[in-house]
């Protein structure tokens, strides 16, 4: 998130120095952008390992003044469908009136000592606008330990479109910086948006 030259124009370097496909991955954000400048940014890179493979999977959340993109590119072994190895890359616009819940956890190492302004070990970013919800589900009761009778299942659902972890260990304590700016930015942006009474 460099706030050097225009946020566009970062956008585009901070794209580069993730090394990852960076002309695959700008393309496709600038496309969702479609020209509308360029509000605030964050690029967040994740390696994976599964099995004997390496997979790279990197993030690219934009802030407008009007919408929130959210792009996803992973790169995938040669299986049946090609035989060579590929990327998918995946863009989602959404209008900052439809953003119901932005949460930002915080890891923080010795609470008891905890001075305002310290970076957290880790953040946890999650968006909600209502295209993916969780569903937690348990057996309800009555209470009474003797009871033998069904009473369905009790639960809650919660909004889950969007969930980012950054870590200081994992990432470097820049990118923390970066999802906290970040984070801050778009809950401004959401507050602003919303109707006042």
């Amino acid at each position: 998130m460099a706030k050097t030259g225009t946020p566009t124009h970062g956008l585009r370097e901070a794209i580069e120095r993730s090394g990852y496909y960076p002309a695959l991955v700008a393309e496709a954000v600038e496309t969702a952008l479609g020209g509308e400048p360029v509000a605030d940014y964050l690029v967040h890179q994740e390696t994976t390992f599964d099995s004997n493979e390496v997979r790279r999977h990197v993030t690219v959340l934009v802030l407008t003044k009007n919408r929130f993109i959210v792009s996803h590119t992973d790169e995938q072994a040669a299986d049946g469908t090609s035989p060579t190895p590929y990327a998918t890359t995946s863009t989602e616009s959404v209008k900052l009136s439809r953003i119901s819940s932005v949460v930002l956890s915080r890891v923080v190492a010795h609470p008891e000592s905890y001075t305002p302004g310290t970076l957290p070990r880790e953040v946890v970013l999650t968006v909600g606008w209502g295209a993916v919800s969780r569903l937690d589900l348990e057996p309800a009761s009555c209470g009474d330990p003797n009871c033998e009778a069904d009473h369905g299942y009790t639960g809650s659902s919660t909004a889950d479109d969007l969930s980012l972890r950054v870590s200081e260990a994992g990432d470097g304590p820049e990118t923390v910086r970066q999802a906290l700016a970040f984070a801050q930015s778009l809950s401004e942006a959401t507050s602003a948006d919303a109707p006042t009474a």
